[in-house]
């Protein structure tokens, strides 16, 4: 992920958590809160409630992947979890892009061609 850093720390999700807007449809939940910096930080949760570890890992990458493929797209300066639902186990690859594609444009956090934010 060229443009943004990974949310590793317990307490940096639980202030997302906390302090945050969240969003969510079938498959995901997103957390999203400006994080006073010029790059975005990404963190997955995956729950044991979601499936084994193969399972967990499988959607951990799908999510990973396509984060990274539409980042150059996502506007700067936030902090943005995303949490799977246990309905995600059986999505596949581009059904979990367009569920995380549809959740930052309702959220606006997707740029336009001229840079400024997407209309609704």
């Amino acid at each position: 992920m060229l443009f943004t850093e990974s949310l590793k720390k317990n307490y940096r999700f639980r202030y997302v958590y906390s302090r945050g807007r969240s969003i969510a449809n079938r498959l995901l939940v997103m957390y999203h809160i400006k994080n006073g910096t010029q790059s975005n930080r990404y963190g997955i949760s995956v729950s044991k409630k979601v499936g084994n570890s193969v399972v967990r890992s499988r959607i951990t990458r799908l999510l990973r992947e396509s984060y990274r493929l539409s980042e150059k797209n996502i506007k700067n300066g936030y902090d943005i979890v995303v949490i799977a639902r246990a309905s995600a186990k059986e999505a596949g690859y581009r059904e979990i892009e367009s569920a995380l594609l549809h959740l930052l444009r309702k959220q606006r956090l997707l740029k336009t061609e001229d840079g400024e934010q997407a209309p609704k």
